[in-house]
């Protein structure tokens, strides 16, 4: 059964997979916290708005697939994949697209994205 954490949850990741920055700003809290692969905390909507048009510069066809889904209250966790393409200097070019294993952690509030944080191993993709 979907619920609507975790339909509010597929809809943040659709459009980070749409590389929608202005949904993605729409569906975080003011206090938006994002956590990325590497421990570090990112805080509010308007620093998260910035580093999503950067990331998407970096990898505009960047997409999430979410494999399974679970929740625990206003809590829901995410396992699957995610791949894009570097934008590097020579471009789109297929040996700068990598695919790792990830997961994500999402806290719901208030019907928006309050956490978001990423768990993956770069190192796995380089």
């Amino acid at each position: 059964m979907e619920t609507k954490e975790i339909k509010i949850v597929q809809s943040f990741n659709n459009a980070i997979n749409e590389g929608n920055v202005q949904l993605l700003s729409s569906l975080m809290t003011e206090d938006h916290t994002f956590v990325d692969a590497s421990g570090t905390a990112h805080l509010g909507v308007k620093e998260m708005t910035e580093g999503w048009k950067d990331f998407f510069h970096m990898f505009p066809d960047y997409k999430n697939n979410f494999e399974n889904i679970l929740q625990d209250g206003n809590l829901v966790v995410a396992l699957g994949t995610a791949c894009g393409t570097y934008n590097g200097n020579r471009g789109l070019i297929p040996e700068n697209r990598i695919k790792w294993s990830a997961a994500w952690k999402a806290i719901v509030e208030n019907n928006k994205i309050k956490l978001w944080q990423v768990y993956a191993d770069w190192t796995e993709a380089i």
